[in-house]
């Protein structure tokens, strides 16, 4: 059996170190000994844009903020469902994860870091949600393990009534807010509901095509308009 090979770590905000670790072609982001992320398992962060986008339909010049880089399966995703003209905005808040991205992980992320539809922000998502009115088309949260995070406690704010408020505000009208999770979290899905989106909750594969476990997907819809005529 191959054996795993620590590339690099990172510490996180308030406190926890980061791991990447590679096994042949597989790779893994742990925090201290729990996997948060597996490249064998996509299928869930690929969902998170690809739905986002049947939700909104086709749009001139979408606007989408991802938070959350990860292994890039979610960006990756955008890209090639997306047209030319979307600007795709990714915040991320570990410079190292940007760094390995670039570096160690560039074999999973390929050109997609170079497009030219998108745009890195170092930093929290948080204050760019709360920073924007009726900006986005499309917000695609995959930060942490999903609302019942185990990384950083300041991730909550973003899954609160007060957050989920600020990210309806955030949305064009028509526009969707994508949260990726782990499993479910009926106390979530409720909050979603009385932020005044109009939500449903998906299950979906954490690999696509094979067997194994389902992640859960909830999108929001923000009342009010057509993306279609979006200009």
């Amino acid at each position: 059996m191959i054996a795993w090979e620590h590339l690099g770590s990172a510490e996180m905000p308030g406190g926890g170190a980061l791991k990447l670790m590679r096994r042949g072609k597989e790779y893994s982001i742990k925090l201290d000994r729990i996997e948060l992320m597996n490249s064998r398992l996509s299928g869930s962060e690929e969902a998170l844009a690809t739905l986002a986008l049947e939700r909104i339909g086709a749009v001139k010049q979408p606007e989408i903020l991802i938070g959350g880089l990860g292994m890039g399966f979610t960006l990756r995703a955008a890209l090639a469902c997306f047209p030319d003209d979307a600007v795709i905005t990714v915040a991320e808040l570990s410079p190292d994860i940007v760094e390995w991205a670039r570096g160690p992980m560039s074999e999973l992320f390929g050109a997609s870091m170079e497009d030219p539809r998108v745009v890195i922000h170092i930093g929290d998502v948080g204050p760019l949600i709360a920073g924007s009115k009726a900006r986005y088309h499309a917000i695609l949260l995959d930060v942490d393990n999903g609302p019942e995070g185990i990384s950083r406690a300041d991730n909550d704010a973003i899954y609160s009534p007060k957050g989920l408020g600020a990210a309806k505000s955030a949305l064009k009208p028509g526009g969707v807010l994508g949260v990726w999770s782990q499993g479910p979290d009926a106390a979530f899905h409720g909050r979603m509901k009385q932020s005044g989106l109009k939500t449903e909750e998906v299950r979906v594969k954490a690999n696509a095509g094979r067997k194994g476990a389902r992640h859960v997907l909830w999108f929001g819809t923000r009342p009010g308009g057509d993306q279609r005529a979006s200009r």
